[in-house]
């Protein structure tokens, strides 16, 4: 089969124009486009019996790049890949690559045990622990009516 580019708007189909739109943009454009898009990485929140379980899809970083703050009741998890500055000796056509960098922030409630946070990054997913704390238990007492 053999495809054939028209010039005819009429013609083309709903994807053909989409595509042509986002391809024929500036390259500044886009990138922009893409950043605001893709700002926050998408997070799953587990409740397990002891604790609060956050899995931050972050492919492509570093367990350096992350970055982990608790200033009071507010957890924000920022995360920053620079560019390397590489010298190269062939053109590039295109450039989709480029450094990126998030920063998501959570309101803590007071179950949580904050001395106890743990963080770890594997295969692309942060993972922050959040225990729960001991909750008093209300001592039960029968009292006898007289």
């Amino acid at each position: 089969m053999t495809l054939v580019k028209t010039n005819n708007p009429f013609a083309r189909s709903f994807d053909g124009l989409m595509n042509d739109l986002f391809n024929e943009l500036p390259a500044g454009f886009s990138k922009a486009v893409r950043q605001d898009v893709f700002a926050f990485p998408p997070v799953n929140i587990v409740e397990k019996a002891d604790h609060y379980h956050l899995q931050v899809s972050a492919p492509g970083f570093d367990k350096a790049d992350f970055n982990i703050k608790l200033e009071g009741e507010n957890l924000t998890i920022s995360a920053e890949k620079k560019e390397e500055a590489k010298s190269e000796t062939d053109k590039v056509v295109r450039r989709e690559f480029s450094a990126k960098s998030f920063k998501r922030s959570f309101t803590l409630d007071e179950k949580i045990n904050a001395a106890n946070i743990s963080a770890k990054y594997e295969n692309g997913i942060l993972h922050v622990g959040l225990p729960k704390r001991e909750e008093v238990k209300a001592v039960t007492k029968e009292i006898d009516i007289q």
